[in-house]
């Protein structure tokens, strides 16, 4: 049974079960590299709407760097280099910005950016969009905007009934890419259920990477006796990981870095499994790994559940062997 085990005081070393897959996924990594290189090439200052990826560690070394972040593409001036976050925009966004005369660099995660892709066509073949998401996440935002008429936003099963949409109208969905597995199959399921003519994407719109860290906090969850989650409180998927621990059977906290740990978490713990959010960098990782050794979790084991070897590419300018385009 997961949880503490109160019946027998294990006498062996305390350990650690360091979960893999874990951390940044390659649409993170793929959106901090833009901010950097557009650095590099370009100089300060290099504006970014919202947070690049959402970890507030990586906002503020990008911050040191000469990155400026701003809530809205109206706060950038005018003619300036402004940056996309990964959680994409909505066609809105992006027209306000060329009427601006920014200079977009788009770092929209190429999974997100295939969401969007699925809602245009749903909304030119005329279906009703059932986006299945947390109102108020950038993502859903940017989603929801490529066919507002057409689409409306739903968290779990219960809100269902209050879309008051007939049993035979033409009726789509998306999700949100971060969205935990098994949360989203239920709420597809009950749609599947409730419409007779419903669609759904080509392919599975939880992204690879989701599921994968995932899969492994449920691998690692039945061994430890409390799981810490490295991650911002803001991060979706970080988020999930905790409550897929939850659900397991085994306590699990979020922490955005190893000074939100509280040692009472770790009364009568002597395994504690680590996995870290899609947007955690890995000397978050290291640093609590370094406070749990601290607190006598000397022993680090990794359990990988599987192997990713995922990459997206920069924009061809940004490339490490590239220079900037001259001016058109």
């Amino acid at each position: 049974m997961s949880g503490l085990n109160q019946e027998n005081p294990v006498k062996q070393g305390k350990k650690v079960i360091l979960a893999a897959p874990r951390g940044y996924c390659a649409g993170v990594d793929r959106a901090v590299k833009i901010v950097e290189r557009a650095l590099d090439t370009l100089g300060a200052p290099v504006y970014v709407r919202k947070e690049i990826v959402h970890n507030r560690h990586v906002v503020t070394e990008l911050e040191k760097r000469g990155a400026v972040f701003v809530e809205s593409e109206e706060e950038i001036p005018e003619g300036a280099v402004c940056i996309f976050s990964a959680h994409g925009v909505s066609p809105e966004v992006r027209s306000n910005s060329e009427k601006r005369g920014l200079q977009v660099i788009d770092a929209t995660c190429p999974l997100v950016t295939k969401v969007h892709l699925e809602a245009k066509r749903f909304a030119r073949n005329g279906r009703k969009i059932v986006l299945v998401g947390h109102v108020g996440h950038e993502e859903i935002e940017g989603t929801a905007g490529e066919a507002p008429e057409n689409t409306v936003v739903i968290e779990n099963v219960d809100q269902i009934d209050a879309l008051g949409l007939a049993v035979d109208e033409p009726i789509s969905y998306l999700t949100q890419t971060t969205l935990s597995v098994d949360d989203t199959l239920d709420v597809v399921e009950a749609l599947r259920g409730r419409f007779d003519d419903i669609k759904g994407p080509r392919n599975d719109d939880i992204c690879y990477a989701t599921q994968n860290r995932q899969v492994a906090v449920k691998a690692i969850a039945p061994e430890a006796d409390v799981v810490l989650v490295v991650g911002a409180v803001n991060s979706s998927n970080s988020n999930r990981l905790v409550e897929v621990s939850k659900v397991a059977g085994t306590p699990a906290y979020l922490v955005p870095d190893e000074t939100h740990l509280d040692p009472s978490w770790l009364d009568g713990a002597n395994t504690v499994g680590v996995s870290s959010g899609a947007s955690a960098p890995e000397v978050l990782v290291d640093r609590l790994l370094e406070r749990l050794a601290e607190l006598g979790f000397n022993d680090v084991e990794t359990k990988e559940v599987t192997t990713e070897d995922v990459t997206f590419s920069l924009p061809p300018w940004l490339r490490e062997e590239s220079t900037v385009p001259e001016p058109s």
